[in-house]
């Protein structure tokens, strides 16, 4: 595999997973309007509630990233060496600089948020900069910087309002069943019909925010081998980051600011006590297995 194949078979992976998903979330519209024979008013008033907070997170989630982590900004002269990797690596990419953070803390990792290039931030913690080669630290920005110039945090963003559009939509569709569904529930379906969609319904609003969240998932995961590609293709070698890689996990610390909201953010999973190696945990992990990233990366 090369760097190239690698970068475009994560694209159209990703987009056939986007692709699904508006099918899945087209199906859950269809039988929650037959089961309840609302019609689409309801939908939307779900998608004017999910605008709005869409707007707000938009617009303002990078500091509240950046506040919950504990983050701080830093000037040039605090730390040049991290400065001229930045500077160096966003002239390759063709991008602005982004604003540069750092997190006081001795667990390794790092991070990229903001909605586009212009308002882009990359955040490492001490710990990074303290163990990592030169080599290495460049591989892990080009990493980030990859996921600002992929537009990652937007799309994850708008993944992320599909998913709670969808919970939207379920703790509607279940409230609205107390009520006995729309007034024209005679006229628009009776008898068996109408109760194989009450019972459909019933399921998907039980099961679609679960594999709504497996979705989100699974294209977090793609974005992070994209940035892993496109990475080396900004620094054109390969063994930088895939050490980085290595002696990002291997540190047992976890990150003391991380949470599960901003876990999926970091290069590595910062939550080291949830890496475990079971089916079923595996599928709610935000990150795919460092194994595997590193043995792509030592195969380009």
């Amino acid at each position: 595999m090369n760097v190239y194949s690698a970068i475009s078979a994560n694209k159209w992976k990703t987009w056939l997973i986007m692709t699904l998903f508006v099918v899945f979330i087209t199906t859950i519209v269809y039988v929650f309007s037959k089961a309840l024979a609302y019609g689409l008013p309801f939908v939307g008033f779900a998608l004017i509630l999910a605008g709005l907070t869409s707007f707000f997170s938009y617009y303002f989630s990078d500091q509240m990233i950046l506040g919950l982590s504990s983050a701080v900004q830093i000037k040039k002269s605090d730390n040049p060496g991290l400065f001229n990797v930045v500077e160096n690596l966003c002239i390759a990419a063709g991008t602005p600089t982004p604003k540069i953070y750092v997190i006081n803390d001795s667990s390794p990792n790092a991070f990229a948020t903001g909605r586009d290039p212009k308002h882009a931030v990359v955040c490492v913690t001490t710990g990074i900069l303290e163990r990592l080669s030169k080599a290495e630290l460049e591989g892990v920005i080009a990493h980030e910087l990859s996921h600002v110039k992929n537009f990652d945090i937007r799309l994850m963003g708008i993944v992320a309002i599909l998913v709670g559009f969808i919970a939207i939509l379920a703790n509607f569709f279940m409230r609205s069943l107390w009520f006995g569904g729309g007034r024209d529930n005679d006229r628009q379906g009776s008898g068996n019909i109408q109760a194989i969609f009450m019972l459909l319904g019933i399921v998907f609003a039980i099961l679609s925010p679960i594999v709504a969240t497996l979705i989100q998932l699974a294209v977090s995961r793609k974005r992070e081998f994209l940035a892993d590609a496109s990475g080396v293709l900004l620094t054109r070698y390969p063994e930088g980051l895939a050490s980085a890689l290595e002696k990002i996990s291997h540190d047992p610390k976890p990150l003391k600011s991380a949470s599960n909201a901003t876990a999926h953010l970091f290069i590595v999973n910062p939550l080291k006590e949830k890496n475990v190696k079971q089916l079923f945990s595996s599928l709610f992990n935000t990150h795919p297995p460092i194994e595997e990233r590193i043995k792509i990366l030592r195969s380009m």
